[in-house]
């Protein structure tokens, strides 16, 4: 296998952007849809693929039906997956076998507490960036715990020769998170979404729906137009396999097939490819032209020559909190007696 990195001189890409459903609640068979869709990526032709929210082992979506499942919420922390493992280390290796990066959506197991996880794998495997999701949204406080401060450092330089950042779902929606990740300098931003489903015309909120997430500039339309990063929004499809698995039928969300709005918007926020059916399943792909970023920022650099500094500014704790912090017992000052 040849060197796959790429110089920043190289001025075109092509990434790809999954919209599958996950093998619910079943971490083995996810690991290997995963490997699949990695191959399938860098077989035509992307040096970056990326996978919605909570891909592994699928989005919980029975919490917006009921709070509480016992059974469900036990086989969803079994089949999380766990950072250092054989089953990251087989994802691992498929990136380094394929030479792409991989943007991975997960759910964490850290010693049986979850939290919503990203992490950016380079195209040698090696694994550049794992973060959490700081804050679960509404009902996913009832299965995901919050993130520390190193979770703010989500953009990394890569193989490819770009800086690839990430966030996940409603997290678009954090002003000064988004302004934190800007202020990075990404170049290919990664939008991890699960299943998006049409608004029924009820009081639920239409931001939570397709129209609002992808068919209008809000919120990953609108980060690749704040950013001039090209945003490869995921997301994740739901057919009655999963609603039945999950019980959802009767719920608020996620109680219909479908739920796929996978896309790549450019650096101005037009878009780039052609959706797939809601309920299907395969990748999109785009060609990027990073020169068309620079024209971008020419016109808007919120962390640029378009800032004012000297007036709004943004402070960052970026430490991770421990939950024991060992302090070495001082010498004594004064000498023992004999």
């Amino acid at each position: 296998m040849g060197d796959s990195r790429i110089g920043p001189e190289s001025s075109k890409l092509r990434v790809a952007v999954t919209q599958i459903e996950p093998e619910w609640l079943d971490l083995q068979a996810s690991i290997r849809k995963t490997c699949k869709y990695i191959a399938e990526a860098a077989q035509n032709g992307a040096k970056l693929v990326s996978f919605a929210e909570a891909s592994i082992p699928g989005y919980p979506a029975w919490i917006w039906t009921r709070p509480l499942d016992p059974v469900l919420s036990t086989q969803y922390i079994k089949n999380s997956l766990v950072v250092d493992s054989a089953e990251m280390r087989t994802v691992q290796e498929c990136a380094a076998k394929h030479g792409i990066v991989v943007s991975l959506g997960f759910s964490e197991n850290d010693h049986n507490s979850l939290y919503i996880a990203q992490a950016i794998i380079d195209t040698d495997g090696q694994i550049l960036m794992k973060r959490r999701k700081l804050k679960p949204t509404h009902m996913e406080r009832t299965i995901f715990g919050d993130a520390s401060g190193n979770s703010l450092m989500n953009v990394v330089e890569t193989g490819i020769g770009r800086r690839v950042g990430a966030l996940a779902c409603w997290e678009h929606a954090q002003p000064l998170l988004k302004y934190h990740t800007l202020h990075q300098r990404e170049e290919i931003h990664c939008a991890a979404w699960p299943p998006i489903v049409p608004h029924q015309g009820g009081p639920d909120l239409w931001s939570l729906s397709k129209e609002g997430r992808r068919d209008v500039p809000i919120p990953s339309r609108s980060y690749a137009i704040e950013s001039q990063t090209f945003v490869l929004h995921s997301t994740t499809v739901i057919t009655e396999k999963g609603i039945q698995a999950m019980s959802t039928k009767d719920g608020l969300l996620m109680s219909s097939p479908g739920g796929g709005a996978s896309a790549v918007f450019g650096c101005d926020g037009r878009l780039l490819t052609a959706p797939l059916e809601p309920a299907e399943e395969g990748i999109v792909y785009a060609d990027i032209e990073f020169d068309q970023a620079v024209f971008a920022r020419s016109f808007l650099d919120v962390c640029g020559h378009y800032s004012r500094p000297d007036l709004l500014w943004l402070g960052a704790d970026t430490r991770e909190r421990k939950l024991k912090i060992e302090h070495p017992r001082e010498a004594e000052s004064t000498p023992r007696m004999a």
